[in-house]
């Protein structure tokens, strides 16, 4: 398994050029099955990692560019009277897909970005009083700018929660800014990747992921931060239940990916600035940290077991 992941983070490695652990951060989320939220200045490279995630998985996807006259129609589908058989018939939108890239989300308005609510967290929509369900497997890779740029709207928390894990890519290095500048167009690497697993491979990698042992004291480390959180003098509030079981998830992911059949400390400590950051908000001095300083600040606080 860590030969075959191994491979799929160094092809996407060819195109997003030296990030290599915000790369293995993103695998690990979908191979948890969550749903990744990409945050950055434009023009970083965030729809480039999200288009090669897809493609190297073998998945199919679309594309929808969030604006900010888009309608939730736009996004699940209408019903479409048919003279013929004097029925509506259900006209599936660009959602039913095994991969949506949700291209600058904090683009559109809460009311279109309330329309993924429901097809995050229960895998289905219902449009119109009918539900259908949404293919398996089914991600959300979703972009955003910061939300002091002109023309976003911030995500709410219910949003944020939705998603298992938010990265940030930042600027390239300057040796791997030199080589992006001097070699191939990005975009034209992208149209000759080929899926690097093979058809059905990815669920069996995911079904593998609860596999991953977790020992008695690294529920105990898990509780200890989670109940860290909620005493924290400089949060507004601390994390939730559902946090704690993202937390378990993604460090079961990335335990897989480094080849170990059971999640030790680091583990944890690895996902869980990407896991919780966009999970916490400060108040009076935690107020000027973002939610990952916020989330390394709780690791410092909890010795580990």
């Amino acid at each position: 398994m860590k030969t075959e992941l191994d491979r799929v983070i160094a092809q996407i490695g060819e195109v997003v050029l030296g990030k290599e652990s915000v790369v293995r951060l993103a695998l690990a989320c979908l191979l948890a099955q969550g749903h990744l939220l990409i945050e950055d200045l434009p023009g970083v490279g965030k729809t480039t990692l999200a288009h090669a995630l897809a493609r190297l998985l073998g998945l199919k996807y679309q594309r929808i560019q969030f604006t900010s006259d888009m309608l939730p129609a736009d996004i699940l589908g209408v019903s479409v009277y048919d003279r013929s058989s004097g029925d509506f018939r259900f006209h599936p939108g660009p959602v039913f897909a095994e991969v949506v890239l949700a291209d600058e989300i904090n683009r559109a308005t809460p009311k279109a970005q309330s329309a993924l609510l429901e097809a995050m967290e229960e895998r289905q929509v219902t449009v119109e009083g009918e539900t259908h369900p949404l293919p398996d497997p089914f991600f959300v890779i979703a972009t955003q700018n910061p939300t002091f740029q002109i023309g976003t709207f911030a995500l709410p928390e219910s949003q944020l929660d939705r998603f298992l894990m938010r990265v940030r890519l930042g600027y390239p290095d300057t040796r791997a800014e030199r080589e992006l500048l001097a070699g191939e167009d990005r975009r034209m690497l992208l149209n000759t990747m080929e899926p690097a697993l093979a058809g059905g491979r990815l669920a069996e990698l995911q079904r593998a992921v609860p596999q991953i042992h977790v020992s008695a004291a690294l529920l105990d480390y898990g509780q200890s931060l989670i109940s860290a959180s909620r005493s924290s003098p400089v949060l507004l509030h601390g994390l939730s239940p559902r946090a704690g079981l993202a937390l378990l998830r993604a460090a079961r992911a990335w335990a897989l990916i480094h080849g170990r059949p059971a999640v030790i400390p680091e583990d944890v400590q690895a996902i869980f600035p990407a896991t919780v950051g966009h999970r916490l908000s400060g108040v009076d001095e935690g107020e000027a940290l973002g939610g990952d300083e916020l989330a390394r600040r709780l690791i410092q606080s909890v010795p580990i077991p």
